[in-house]
């Protein structure tokens, strides 16, 4: 055998040699745990009590309506805002606007409202007004100590008053006669920031 064919064959030998070094079992310490966890979201869940909160015929100029009611939030969620937005159709009229006949003079969070200044989160405005606002509903404007923080929290309420009026504009209004006017007011909750948990 010449040299280049030792040569050869002692490679490949070494090649073989230590593809069954690498290729061959070997034994080492081993240790395993195994956790279990869980992501869970939590709900916002708003509810208005009574849903219908104003339901009234026969009115004339210069009627006022005073009503109550409660935003609850019912979820296991804390809200930082409660938005209104102010929609409604109308049926009648004569061309006339009857959301612009129609005013919130307030609308109050007693919860949020202080001792001396009241929580107003809606002061004279007109329906038509309010279909360019979203005013916070659940937010202390009075910056009072004795009253609530701004939000809602889980599983607690707020309670609203709020006063309607046909304003009696000294004109002749006699368009409105027989018009109707169907006032959707929504409340959107928003959740608080995110924190570390």
């Amino acid at each position: 055998m010449n040299l280049k064919k030792k040569l050869a064959m002692g490679i490949a030998t070494g090649a073989l040699a230590v593809s069954m070094i690498g290729g061959g079992t070997y034994a080492y310490f081993n240790d395993v745990e195994t956790t279990n966890n869980t992501f869970a979201a939590g709900t916002l869940d708003l509810a208005v009590n009574p849903e219908t909160i104003i339901d009234v015929s026969n009115l004339k100029p210069g009627d006022w309506m005073p009503r109550t009611f409660k935003l609850e939030n019912n979820g296991t969620l804390d809200i930082s805002k409660v938005l209104i937005t102010t929609d409604y159709e109308q049926i009648g009229g004569d061309g006339e606007d009857f959301g612009k006949h129609i005013v919130v003079n307030f609308l109050r969070n007693e919860d949020k409202s202080g001792v001396l200044i009241p929580s107003n989160v809606i002061v004279s405005k007109t329906l038509h007004e309010l279909k360019t606002m979203s005013p916070d509903a659940v937010k202390n404007l009075s910056h009072s100590l004795f009253a609530e923080k701004s939000g809602l929290k889980a599983k607690t309420k707020d309670d609203f008053a709020v006063q309607f009026q046909f304003v009696d504009n000294g004109e002749n209004q006699n368009a409105l006669q027989n018009a109707s006017l169907k006032l959707k007011w929504t409340f959107e909750a928003e959740q608080t920031k995110g924190e570390q948990k």
